[in-house]
């Protein structure tokens, strides 16, 4: 699967460049040219690391990444800035930042401390946040699933219905089990909500031809279960 990251520069040409380089290296890329607008880009699209320089109008790099710590305590920070002296370098890791790079800088060593800090960041997350079943992939902490690595774009309650199955493999989960997991309440025994959203979910899981996982156990419930 493909890492995101986030690049947050008011200089365009240093935006640019960052970008063709690391969608050249594999990596999706969505960028910001304030702090402000990171932060709001940041609440709708979790990356999987942030590339943030300190000299910004509206908000500056340090503003920034103290307000991403006050959420996102693992999220990988590489400070991108002109200011070489020691006590800055200090000041962006005690707010959290995990790597700092001079400008000018050589292309090569930030791709290298993108992949360390990434790698980093995805060996912790696979230990806590990353559930596998059969070819399906779930993130808990970005709520993002996969199948034979596509993105399969789940919206808010397909995707917890696929995670609480995720965390319920081979196991028979009754309706009114679902519905109290999930939406946190009893709808009424005629409506057919949860019908609709498991066949969304369904559609989406099968949607390149991939056998069915999640099964209907008649008068019980669904079950997600692997029949190859």
């Amino acid at each position: 699967m493909k890492a995101t990251i986030l690049i947050v520069d008011d200089d365009q040409n240093i935006l640019n460049m960052l970008k063709r380089a690391l969608t050249y290296e594999g990596y999706q890329v969505i960028m910001a040219n304030n702090g402000r607008d990171a932060l709001q880009l940041l609440g709708q699209m979790l990356p999987d690391l942030v590339i943030l320089d300190v000299m910004m109008p509206k908000m500056d790099g340090w503003e920034v990444c103290q307000e991403i710590r006050k959420t996102y305590d693992k999220l990988p920070i590489i400070m991108l800035t002109a200011k070489d002296e020691v006590e800055n370098r200090i000041k962006g890791l005690d707010l959290g930042a995990d790597d700092y790079v001079v400008k000018p800088f050589h292309l090569d060593e930030l791709l290298a401390r993108v992949r360390t800090n990434i790698r980093r960041y995805m060996n912790e997350i696979e230990e806590k946040n990353v559930l596998h079943f059969a070819d399906i992939i779930l993130n808990v902490e970005s709520r993002k699933a996969w199948r034979n690595g596509r993105l399969l774009n789940l919206k808010g309650k397909e995707f917890d219905l696929l995670s609480l199955f995720m965390h319920h493999p081979q196991q028979v989960l009754s309706r009114d089990q679902i519905l109290e997991r999930v939406w946190g309440f009893d709808y009424e025994n005629e409506s057919n909500v949860l019908e609709v959203y498991m066949t969304s979910l369904r559609q989406k899981l099968e949607a390149s031809g991939d056998k069915r996982v999640i099964h209907t156990v008649r008068g019980i419930g669904y079950v997600l279960r692997s029949d190859s």
